[in-house]
């Protein structure tokens, strides 16, 4: 069963994302003196009392103004509101009563949903209740006064709406992140909503639209995934300060507390330098990778299309020749459950564990297909065992007589023999040399042997 959720609403600038990061326990919802910030809905895990639950940040609602993204903006937060079990509705103290305040409410009381009043910005408790008290005419409850920047207040406020939650049904199957990366309008939000089936991210052709990394959660069969849409990356020198730069930050952050990464290509622009930098970036980061084609629909195909094109993308993304590519189209929905099996896959060599047994078998036979070389004084390069020594991404430590008697093109074969045995498909593989000396490999092994025998 999915988490109960509890959406947070109001106008814009009463510090809703503040709230979100404050029940949340981490800053990932940015957080900016500009209205219209927030334009999505997004979604983060939180716990309090007993409870598990997601709490859903949603944009500014203006009902009297129809410009730019406000009726985009007025959906994704009556979308949040439908799926939620209560919501909260935040009211600014510092400001006072406005006349957007009483237009949310008035539609908050038309809904079936049960709400619960936080006025924000009540820095000062001695003041906080005769800041909340104009806000009784709302008809929404008691006016609850905090702060969400000093956490005043936000205990009472948790108590009060996990009180509507549904009772807890059990546990949580694990989750697999995964983080949709790539540059301005290759289709990530509109691949976000075609996994999900509903309009959940904002698509438009401005560039900039997706802001926050928004967290959307779903479950296909025993596997709960949580999909992670990011801004579009652009050069560094193409970035203004404000919104845009938090949101790239965000983008990163992604990757990093990803399992699997989803770099989205646009089909007909081909690799450009900035996919280059984000690939590197993917790799640096040691994440699991899925390298998705989109827009595949646009182009002109003939029979061999696909191939000559796979072998274009893949010399230009040559660091990543261990991730799984596939084309597909967003608008269409080709292809696009198959990459969810690649996902599984990636996913489940990333944190593969794998015996010193089956290691050093694989070892032994790659050793006996292909020696490492002798160099002009005689000396040899001899692997002794090897063992894993971490996961995500799998990391294998090599220990050998002297490192520097592995050349490259040995160290790739190694590599390469590891990867087809062990079945290391979509993920990073890390190998360690180190050097240690014969007498230490057979004490290593002695103690090895009694500890089995034991």
């Amino acid at each position: 069963m999915p988490l109960p959720i509890v959406a947070i609403i109001g106008r814009p600038n009463v510090g809703k994302s503040a709230l979100v990061n404050r029940i949340a326990g981490e800053r990932d919802a940015i957080v900016h003196d500009e209205p219209g910030v927030t334009r999505d809905r997004t979604y983060r895990e939180a716990f309090w009392g007993d409870r598990d639950f997601q709490v859903v940040d949603t944009g500014g609602l203006v009902f009297d103004d129809d410009t730019e993204f406000l009726p985009y903006i007025r959906e994704q937060t009556l979308m949040a509101l439908s799926e939620a079990s209560v919501a909260i509705m935040v009211v600014d103290g510092q400001a006072g009563l406005t006349a957007a305040d009483e237009s949310i409410a008035s539609w908050l009381r038309q809904q079936k949903v049960p709400v619960v009043l936080a006025v924000n910005k009540c820095e000062s408790v001695e003041l906080g209740a005769a800041q909340g008290a104009e806000f009784w005419s709302l008809g929404l409850g008691e006016p609850l006064p905090i702060s969400s920047i000093h956490g005043n207040g936000t205990g009472d406020l948790l108590d009060l709406a996990i009180a509507h939650l549904p009772e807890a049904q059990g546990e949580e199957p694990e989750t697999t992140s995964v983080a949709i990366i790539g540059r301005p309008n290759v289709g990530k939000s509109s691949l976000l909503n075609a996994f999900l089936g509903e309009g959940r991210a904002i698509v438009s052709d401005v560039s900039g639209t997706t802001r926050d990394a928004i967290d959307s959660f779903f479950q296909r069969g025993d596997t709960r995934y949580r999909l992670i849409d990011t801004a579009g990356i652009r050069r560094r020198r193409s970035t203004q300060y404000g919104p845009e730069f938090f949101g790239i930050n965000r983008s990163f952050k992604a990757i990093r507390r990803a399992d699997v990464v989803l770099l989205v290509i646009d089909a007909l622009d081909g690799v450009t330098d900035q996919d280059q930098k984000l690939a590197g970036r993917i790799e640096e980061e040691g994440r699991a990778c899925i390298i998705v084609v989109n827009k595949w629909d646009a182009v002109p195909k003939t029979s061999d299309t696909i191939y000559e094109v796979e072998k274009e993308l893949r010399a230009r993304l040559y660091f990543l020749d261990w991730a799984a590519m596939i084309f597909t189209s967003a608008l269409t929905g080709q292809r696009v459950t198959n990459i969810l099996d690649l996902v599984d896959v990636a996913a489940d060599a990333h944190k593969r564990r794998i015996t010193t047994s089956t290691i050093n078998e694989v070892l032994e036979e790659a050793v006996g297909w292909k020696s490492p070389s002798t160099t002009r004084q005689g000396r040899q390069g001899k692997i002794y065992y090897g063992t894993q020594v971490a996961s995500q991404p799998p990391t294998i430590a090599l220990f050998v007589n002297d490192p520097k008697l592995f050349n490259d093109p040995y160290r790739r074969y190694i590599e390469r023999q590891f990867r087809e045995g062990l079945n290391f498909s979509g993920t990073p593989l890390r190998l360690i040399w180190r050097g240690k000396r014969p007498r230490e490999v057979e004490r290593t092994l002695n103690r090895a042997t009694r500890v089995k025998s034991k």
